[in-house]
């Protein structure tokens, strides 16, 4: 079996004692993000899965969508992701 050259770990494994691989990250072309697919690219970059540099490449993110994401986590969980909440959260 032919494993392809990464930076970094294939694996981490979470607080929650689950593991997070490069698998489980989005496809690149993902467009629609669903609060599941951004709380996995946040837990990916904050332990240590992927760098950020390379998240907001990969997915053509800009540096404010990704620390929106991050701080929204932050605050209220992968529940402050969804897009009905956001303006929920915003005005608290």
């Amino acid at each position: 079996m032919y494993l392809k050259k990464v930076d970094g770990p294939r694996a981490v494994t979470l607080p929650d004692g689950t593991i997070l691989t490069r698998a489980d990250l989005p496809p690149k072309e993902t467009r629609r993000w669903v609060a599941s697919r951004k709380a996995t690219i946040v837990q990916a970059v904050t332990f240590g899965l992927i760098t950020r540099s390379e998240v907001l490449e990969r997915y053509g993110l800009s540096d404010e969508e990704f620390d929106i994401w991050t701080d929204a986590v932050k605050k209220h969980g992968i529940a402050g992701l969804k897009v009905t909440a956001i303006q929920k959260y915003r005005q608290l």
